[in-house]
């Protein structure tokens, strides 16, 4: 058996007498690594989560990539392309999981005593309602009837509650363009996403609607949306669709112009990106915390036992086999550490998940409550990384142990 093991095993798990082998000091270390890892874990579930949350939130308005009219400005008022099978057949390439036509237009809706200014997004049959779907609170999502134009609408819970509307009401939609237009829609749905910047903008309509008012023909859209398969891969595939449509033109002569979520959006995904900065700076703390409440606990269990030090000296022992031996005890706190820091880091997760107990003010962080998203890789990466770096941080104090002197250790009280 290895004896260095053996030792450690003997000095960790027993008692001498009725003195406990590890003093109130190694305590407060075993409760500092299990704290740090505690923190890391819900640091990192609660970075991710929200990131995942607002970039799935963004990607529910906006799809991932969008092929317009290079001659667009940024208004919600636009210019159309024209929509042909030899585009459709050029977007189907590998990584692209769905495509969908949509149509907008600003509009204002007028109410008896209110009025807000608003985009009427013009959806097709094709359109992917999983995003909408998911974040519905009231009716039903529209129906639409290639055949027949239809006027109901889904607006939000923003705009219900700022105009005084309700499932079933109809609304006056005015549009401006060379002479003022209006029309009246049926609301059959509301949504609620938490985007509060989205949710007070965009009104979901029969696409038809829009083209009637621009006077668009049947192949005509503001712009095609795209969802890719894997967003890890986005930017290639944005990339490749720009190239191989920036010299192709639709039969009016009008070149498309491809762009991705994250250039669209850019001030969100950059605040995004700063997230994983904040991150990494927290775990170096909690690392750093964690590591001197480690090192303490080491150097009292050592100035513990000198005198022990001193009698396997004595015997024979070099000083790299006596520092295996606090090494090992150093990784059984650890480890002990580790344990109650995953049970409660896990534990605060799983209650957070499911219970939404922590609220957040949707207006400004874009979500109703703090978001957690843990995945087993993240975990084992997290416990890989404490154990590492608590362990290299315990080389440096074992070193103490070669500077003990044999003949004074066997004398120390």
């Amino acid at each position: 058996m290895n004896l260095e093991l053996f030792i450690a095993r003997k000095i960790h798990f027993s008692k001498e007498g009725n003195r406990q082998v590890t003093p109130p000091a190694v305590r407060i270390a075993i409760v500092g690594v299990a704290l740090g890892l505690a923190v890391m874990i819900l640091s990192v579930a609660i970075v991710i989560g929200f990131k995942k949350e607002v970039r799935n939130k963004v990607i529910g308005f906006g799809s991932h990539i969008q092929i317009t009219n290079f001659d667009n400005n940024s208004s919600y008022e636009t210019m159309p392309i024209a929509v042909s099978d030899s585009l459709l057949q050029a977007l189907r390439a590998p990584g692209i999981k769905h495509i969908e036509g949509y149509a907008t237009k600003m509009g204002i809706l007028k109410t008896d005593s209110d009025f807000q200014g608003v985009v009427l997004k013009g959806i097709d049959t094709d359109y992917d309602w999983s995003f909408f779907r998911n974040n519905l609170k009231e009716g039903e999502l529209l129906t639409i009837d290639p055949k027949k134009t239809s006027t109901d609408v889904i607006i939000s819970r923003y705009l219900s509650d700022l105009l005084g509307l309700k499932l079933g009401d109809s609304i006056l939609t005015y549009f401006v363009q060379e002479d003022v237009r209006a029309r009246k829609f049926n609301i059959v749905g509301i949504y609620e996403t938490g985007f509060m910047d989205y949710d007070k903008l965009f009104v979901l309509a029969d696409i038809k609607q829009i083209r009637r008012l621009n006077g668009w023909e049947k192949d005509e859209v503001s712009g095609l949306e795209l969802l890719v398969d894997d967003y890890d891969k986005l930017d290639q595939i944005a990339e490749d669709l720009y190239f191989n449509l920036v010299e192709k033109q639709d039969r009016h002569g009008n070149t498309y112009f491809t762009r991705s979520i994250k250039e669209m959006n850019p001030m969100i995904f950059n605040w995004l990106d700063v997230l994983d900065v904040n991150v990494v700076v927290i775990l170096i703390l909690i690392f750093a915390v964690a590591g001197f409440t480690m090192i303490s606990g080491l150097l009292i269990i050592i100035l513990e036992r000198t005198n022990m030090i001193g009698i396997l000296k004595a015997l024979g022992e070099n000083n790299v086999s006596i520092r295996k031996i606090f090494l090992y005890i150093s990784f059984f706190l650890i480890g002990k550490g580790m344990l109650w820091g995953n049970v409660v880091g896990i534990a605060i997760c799983l209650i957070q998940s499911h219970f939404r107990i922590i609220k957040l003010d949707p207006s400004i962080y874009y979500l109703d409550a703090v978001p957690i998203d843990l995945s087993i890789v993240s975990l084992i990466l997290l416990n890989i990384g404490t154990l590492c770096a608590s362990m290299l941080m315990m080389l440096g104090p074992s070193y103490l142990i070669t500077k003990i002197d044999p003949a004074k250790s066997i004398r120390f009280e």
